[in-house]
């Protein structure tokens, strides 16, 4: 057996216990997670505003649990299968962001709607609205939603002031659904660098947002939650004071993409870096580059490369070489470290990272304090 437990259960407590964790292994920090919590539910509160952070990026009932007990109203899941995995370790308050469409998930949502406590989900056209409806009627229970409202890049939600208030109509006449409001994430720009540049594209969306919702209050729909935003641009929509609830998910571990990002004007970050990969230096016979077990199947290859972060230099140019391999080139680089020396990389993009691994090793330090599942890892339908 080479199962994560398997192979470190026997190191959790033990003093510089991580020295001993077989590689690659995801990695957590847990006082910089915990402090990462803090920073942002105590900004939105002083705001406020309430958080219902994305679980797509962690997909753990245990970080779930953590983000409640700081005040988050739930957590936000990708799609069913994330949210009945959350459910099924008590989380509560889960919105599904993704329109359900397929009649078998359509089926599942609503069985989950007679189970989870706070369960809600996206719809963004009335046929699947009225599907929805009817598998509720048949499950005997109900359910809360959201419209969906496309910020402009095509993927889901209604394009139009009138196709909202178009379902929001169509909702009213269907006796299982309970219209709560509406959800804009702005996902193309919340890694946009610059924060100038970024803060002119939220408020020039923001604004076609708020044309929707007046369309939908002079309707009789006046949205009671709208929801969005993301770690990218969660100061910006504080500020615009729209959104009644922040859909923020990767502050809690930040990766490379969110710290090229300027998130608050002044080049400083609210967050700290509580993700990592630890990988180890399996060869050294080149000066110039050395090479460690983290490749591909380690690593998302969507975000850009990984950083070192402790072990070699920082500007370490990372390659990927291969499933298994990427090197580190810097000058001298294979002098100064030697076959089994440990790396910690800081990840390119935390979500799709996660999903390579079946656990977080919980860290403090050198001492392995934890090993927690990646509760909902694959549930992708």
């Amino acid at each position: 057996m080479s199962d994560d437990l398997t192979l470190h259960a026997h190191l959790v407590g033990r003093q510089g216990g991580r020295a001993d964790l077989n590689t690659p292994v995801l990695v957590v920090e847990l006082a910089s997670l915990d402090r990462n919590i803090a920073a942002m539910a105590q900004r939105v509160a002083a705001h406020g505003v309430g958080l219902r952070p994305h679980a797509k990026t962690h997909k753990s009932v245990d970080i779930a649990g953590r983000q409640l007990a700081a005040g988050a109203l739930g957590v936000c899941c990708a799609k069913i299968g994330e949210a009945e995995a959350l459910a099924a370790g008590g989380v509560t308050g889960i919105l599904i962001t993704s329109p359900v469409a397929a009649p078998r998930a359509i089926d599942r949502l609503a069985a989950l709607a007679g189970q989870a406590d706070g369960l809600m989900a996206v719809v963004d056209h009335p046929a699947v609205a009225a599907r929805v409806d009817a598998a509720l009627a048949a499950a005997g229970t109900t359910l809360d939603v959201v419209i969906d409202i496309d910020p402009g890049i095509a993927r889901t939600g209604v394009a139009s002031a009138e196709a909202a208030v178009a379902l929001a109509r169509a909702i009213a006449g269907l006796p299982r659904l309970r219209y709560r409001g509406v959800q804009f994430y702005c996902g193309s720009q919340q890694h946009i660098e610059a924060y100038g540049e970024r803060r002119a594209a939220i408020e020039e969306r923001t604004a076609w947002l708020q044309t929707v919702i007046a369309a939908l209050a002079a309707a009789g729909f006046a949205p009671e939650i709208v929801t969005g935003s993301g770690t990218g641009t969660h100061r910006i929509d504080l500020d615009l004071g729209v959104f009644t609830e922040l859909q923020a998910g990767s502050y809690v571990f930040m990766d490379k993409q969110y710290l090229d990002c300027d998130l608050v004007g002044d080049g400083s970050c609210p967050f700290e870096t509580a993700l990592g990969v630890d990988a180890r230096v399996v060869s050294a016979n080149h000066s110039g580059l050395v090479t460690i077990d983290a490749g591909f199947k380690s690593l998302s290859t969507d975000g850009g490369v990984a950083v070192a972060r402790v072990g070699a230099p920082e500007s370490a140019f990372f390659a990927f070489m291969g499933d298994e391999h990427a090197a580190l080139i810097a000058p001298g680089i294979g002098d100064a470290l030697a076959p089994g020396d440990p790396v910690t990389l800081t990840v390119p993009h935390c979500d799709p990272t996660v999903n390579l691994y079946d656990h977080y090793h919980v860290v403090d330090g050198d001492t392995l304090v934890a090993i927690w599942p990646v509760s909902a890892r694959g549930r992708a339908r």
